[in-house]
């Protein structure tokens, strides 16, 4: 579904040259659901915006279902983190939902089916008429959900879309991501900061390099299908997880290179 090839990015300015990804190649099946993690600042966003049309990549190119990725393809949708700034303050939550749909000219009876669907799956089927600003944070990021889930697309990029809420309301946000995923098979490119998520969330983690950002590791996750936040994360295999992908970013962050051990190579002295 997904073909990211040799993928690099180099931002110009001020007669400095910053090199934010330097050779990244990975794929993604259609009906996958993967996490990207990687330490901060390895250009995680930048990856996603290059994925979403959003940004040139410098070099390399990104395949959506063989085709080649020039700007915002029609089969994609995009979940920003920042849901205050995604969101139109002024438009109502079903008009903010909707709004993508007229792009592509459906009739209206067709948009308020679909407006009334993706509202009714995230659990907000109340409160079409509300305002953005009137409802919780969590909310907010259900009703951005909900406008990517009304496009009808065949691959959804999540970038880090649950930072900015609480405990509480991001363990439900990643069920509600889980349950979509699975009743609708989108394919999911979820990227985040948090290695619990990552591994809760994704069948596959991929981990990312410090900058200039290459894989430093791709990571099946061989947990049950059916996860729920009480028993999933308390299970012995789940703690294994975790463990090692925080391992391989802490190898990414000290310059361990793919296919070293980071511990053994954390054990050794550093040079005089």
């Amino acid at each position: 579904m997904l073909d990211v090839r040799g993928l690099q990015k180099v931002y110009d300015g001020s007669g400095r040259r910053v090199e934010a990804v330097r050779d990244l190649t990975f794929t993604v099946a259609a009906g996958e659901l993967v996490c990207l993690v990687g330490p901060s600042g390895c250009g995680k966003t930048t990856l996603l915006k290059c994925m979403g049309g959003l940004l040139t990549p410098t070099g390399g190119e990104v395949l959506l279902e063989e085709r080649r990725v020039t700007g915002p393809p029609p089969g994609m949708a995009f979940v920003f983190q920042e849901y205050g700034r995604s969101l139109f303050p002024w438009m109502r939550v079903a008009e903010n939902v909707e709004l993508p749909l007229k792009q592509k000219r459906l009739p209206r009876e067709r948009r308020r089916e679909l407006v009334a669907d993706a509202l009714g799956s995230v659990g907000l089927a109340d409160a079409a008429g509300a305002y953005p600003w009137q409802l919780s944070g969590g909310m907010q990021q259900r009703v951005a959900i909900a406008r990517a889930l009304a496009y009808e697309p065949r691959v959804l990029l999540m970038d880090e879309p649950f930072a900015a809420v609480d405990a509480q309301t991001r363990a439900d946000l990643e069920d509600l991501v889980r349950g979509l995923w699975r009743e609708r098979g989108i394919t999911i490119l979820f990227v985040t900061h948090d290695i619990d998520e990552a591994v809760y969330l994704g069948q596959r983690v991929i981990v990312l390099s410090a900058s200039p950002t290459v894989v430093q590791e791709q990571l099946k996750v061989d947990l049950p299908d059916e996860r729920d936040q009480l028993h999933t994360r308390i299970a012995p295999r789940f703690a294994e997880l975790r463990t090692h992908v925080y391992e391989q970013i802490q190898a990414a962050k000290r310059g361990v290179p793919r296919g070293e051990d980071p511990v053994r190579r954390s054990d050794t002295p550093p040079p005089h």
